[in-house]
């Protein structure tokens, strides 16, 4: 069975900006692999954390605190 081939429009989505005040707390100098991962993961982490608590706030009708 043949794959489907996926359209121009569903492949490239325009990605958020980032502003560089953020990549420079991330960012002090020279990363290696691992510190980049590391990065990553932490700021994954944050935002995740931030939308599933937005996610429970307005299921419950109240901010979480």
């Amino acid at each position: 069975m043949p794959t489907k081939k996926k359209s121009a429009n569903a492949t490239a989505r325009e990605l958020p900006s980032i502003p560089q005040e953020l990549i420079e707390q991330f960012v002090k100098g020279p990363m290696s692999a691992e510190a980049i991962q590391d990065a990553s993961m932490a700021f994954k982490k944050a935002l995740i954390e931030r939308a599933l608590g937005a996610e429970l706030g307005h299921h419950l009708g109240y901010p979480q605190g």
